[in-house]
C-alpha cells in the first residue's frame, strides 16, 4: 500500500492502476444509478444531467477520463511485459512512455471537455451537425 511506498516507478504504476480502477468502478455504479433515475424519476435525472454539465461536473468528467486513459495505457504496459518478459527490463521507460502518450492523448480530450465550462465552444464538433 502507499503507506509502504518505496519510491519507484513500479510502485507508483501499481498504486495509480489500483486507484484508477477503483475510480472507474465508482463511476460505473454512479452511471447505473443515473440511468435507473431516467426511468424512475425523469425530473431528478434532468437535474443530475445539469450537475454533469456544470464546471464541477466537467472537472469530474475530466478526472474520470484521466483515470480511464491511465488505466488503459498502464494495462497495455502490463500486457507488453506479460507477453514479452524481456521487456520487464524496460518497465521504467515504458512507464514514462505511458505518461508521454497520456499527455498527447489526454490534453486534447481535456480541452474538449473543459471548453464549455469556460464559455468556449468545444474545438471539435462531434455528432450530426449540418
Amino acid at each position: 500500500m502507499l503507506l509502504r511506498y518505496r519510491g519507484s516507478e513500479g510502485m507508483l504504476a501499481w498504486a495509480f492502476h489500483r486507484i484508477s480502477g477503483v475510480a472507474i468502478w465508482a463511476f460505473i455504479l454512479l452511471h447505473v444509478l443515473d440511468i435507473w433515475l431516467a426511468g424512475v424519476n425523469p425530473k431528478l435525472y434532468d437535474e443530475v444531467l445539469q450537475v454533469y454539465a456544470s464546471p464541477i461536473g466537467r472537472v469530474l468528467e475530466s478526472l474520470l477520463g484521466a483515470a480511464l486513459l491511465y488505466h488503459a495505457l498502464n494495462g497495455l504496459r502490463i500486457i507488453i511485459m506479460d507477453f514479452w518478459p524481456s521487456m520487464t527490463r524496460y518497465h521504467k521507460q515504458l512507464w514514462y512512455l505511458n505518461w508521454i502518450l497520456f499527455a498527447l492523448i489526454g490534453l486534447p480530450i481535456l480541452i474538449q471537455i473543459m471548453a464549455p465550462a469556460f464559455g468556449f465552444a468545444p474545438p471539435f464538433a462531434f455528432g450530426g451537425g449540418s
